[in-house]
């Protein structure tokens, strides 16, 4: 075909379209959604109400209240972390929640309770890895992993989980920074912290103290123990992960399937993901699947050190309104 044979594209005619007025269409945003400026000196009340109600800070406001009912009902509030929490020194905020009595039993997995540690006897953690992996001394910590090892197979322990074996050794050597430890102030409140142990994952197991059997017994204990914390997650109740993009969504899938094979009333409860970016295995394990029965799901990617003590927050500003 020629160029001169070729016939133009035909073209919607706009012209037929239908129109409508303003009055007869609903509008996602409306002006009194927006953001306020907060005064100068003002309270967290003021804070919480120059947030928009839109998006995410809707959302927030939205999972602290359902958090702070979650407390006044006496619900399980379970939360999960990753060792990132820790080393942005986010520790003291759960903390705080335990001693209020808002968290009802907390999971982690080895690099949650590492950190922690080193900070409970040391007031320090997180090395270089880059630095370290150079000449083969990463992770080659002997006290932290001495310390760790010892407490898990130390034969008084037997009967213990990893947890609470490791909190019992910080509270029996009276650990210098214990103030700012999780795993020695869930143990002094009798709050269940439970550590989910993948095996070769943790600097701990490079060492000549690492003891196979102890780790497997232990840990697996504390998954019992976590199963039994998840089957008490009836409505109302809540779960959020903060941080563990694999091995504690995993794990809580797992105890869930437990709690209700076991008869619980595990379902409609509120689950909440916070990370800085989103992963397959939040999405699905902590948010999705143990929702599809009912409740409510909420996901927040933002940086830790922002996120959570927000959150932390405006819990206790539903709390002590």
């Amino acid at each position: 075909m020629s160029k001169s044979e070729r016939k133009p594209y035909s073209e919607a005619d706009l012209s037929k379209v239908k129109t409508f007025p303003m009055e007869e269409l609903s509008r996602i945003v409306e002006t009194d959604f927006f953001a306020k400026p907060m005064p100068v000196g003002g309270s967290l009340t003021d804070f919480v109400e120059s947030l928009p109600k839109i998006l995410a800070a809707k959302k927030l406001v939205e999972f602290a209240k359902i958090v702070a009912e979650a407390k006044r009902n006496s619900k399980a509030i379970i939360v999960m972390y990753g060792g990132h929490v820790i080393k942005t020194g986010l520790g003291p905020l759960l903390i705080d929640w335990m001693k209020r009595g808002i968290i009802t039993a907390i999971g982690t997995h080895g690099a949650g309770v590492i950190h922690d540690t080193e900070i409970a006897l040391f007031g320090r953690t997180s090395e270089d890895v880059a630095e370290g992996l150079a000449d083969g001394s990463f992770g080659m910590s002997r006290d932290t992993a001495d310390f760790i090892n010892k407490a898990i197979s130390h034969p008084d322990h037997r009967d213990l989980g990893y947890g609470e074996s490791l909190g019992k050794q910080l509270v029996d050597v009276k650990a210098p920074c214990h103030d700012l430890s999780l795993v020695y102030n869930a143990y002094d409140l009798q709050v269940p912290l439970t550590v989910h142990v993948a095996l070769g994952t943790d600097i701990i197991h490079q060492h000549p103290t690492a003891d196979g059997e102890a780790i497997g017994r232990t840990s697996l204990r504390d998954f019992r123990i976590l199963a039994h914390e998840v089957g008490k997650l009836s409505e109302g109740g809540v779960v959020m992960n903060l941080g563990s993009a694999v091995i504690m969504p995993e794990v809580f899938l797992k105890a869930l399937s437990v709690a209700r094979n076991l008869g619980h009333d595990a379902h409609k409860f509120t689950t909440a993901n916070f990370d800085m970016i989103t992963h397959y295995r939040p999405t699905q394990n902590v948010l999705t699947r143990p929702t599809l029965t009912g409740g409510k799901k909420f996901n927040f990617t933002g940086h830790h050190e922002i996120m959570i003590p927000l959150l932390h927050a405006l819990v206790l500003g539903e709390l002590s309104g």
